[in-house]
């Protein structure tokens, strides 16, 4: 039902990149929280490939809050590999890619912000696709609990009936589960999958 609202989902490319951050906190009067973990799933001739997790020493400290979100403590966190160190390896990733993110208002200005701080290049991407803005018409129209910022990937993942991956991880957030599980979501979302299920849900609810 109202597949039409999802149409932009059906113009990705066969070949893309999903991307997820855990970091320090939410932006504040210092600025922008730093990177914690950084999750990339690589999406193949429209079918979810490898998963990889660069996990990020910060410079500043995770907050209690974010801390119980994602589960890494400050400690463990000290023992990451620098962002500038590994930027290599990311940057590989991204070349001449289509970056799919959920909130990238978020995690796509924190990224851009280290690599300034670090005096790095960006490489040549094709742009940033946000997941969640673009399916705030459906979303709405579907009658699903949608913020200003659009339904969350939980709401998502539980209207369209597919697999929640953090269930295995006790509910905390990670950045290489995320960009999966998000993976997930856009690809049945493209493919006009399971709607008759969030009729069912909706029904249900």
């Amino acid at each position: 039902m109202y597949k039409e609202l999802l149409w932009i989902f059906t113009q990705l490319p066969d070949d893309y990149i999903v991307l997820d951050t855990e970091t320090t906190g939410l932006p504040d009067e210092n600025g922008l929280p730093d990177i914690v973990t950084l999750g990339i799933t690589v999406v193949s001739n429209r079918e979810i490939a490898e998963s990889v997790e660069f996990k990020t020493r910060p410079q500043k400290r995770i907050s209690e809050e974010a801390q119980s979100i994602h589960g890494i403590t400050n400690k463990q966190a000290a023992a990451f590999d620098s962002f500038d160190s590994q930027w290599q390896q990311i940057s590989e990733y991204l070349k001449h890619q289509l970056i799919v993110i959920h909130n990238a208002s978020f995690d796509w200005p924190i990224l851009l912000d280290h690599v300034l701080r670090h005096g790095l290049a960006m490489p040549e991407i094709q742009g940033v696709f946000c997941s969640q803005k673009a399916a705030i018409p459906w979303a709405q129209a579907m009658d699903l609990p949608c913020s200003h910022r659009g339904p969350s990937l939980d709401t998502l993942t539980k209207a369209l009936g597919v697999e929640d991956l953090r269930v295995k991880e006790d509910g905390l957030h990670g950045a290489k589960i995320d960009s999966r599980q998000l993976a997930q979501v856009v690809q049945v979302i493209s493919r006009n999958e399971n709607m008759e299920w969030v009729l069912i849900v909706n029904h249900r609810g």
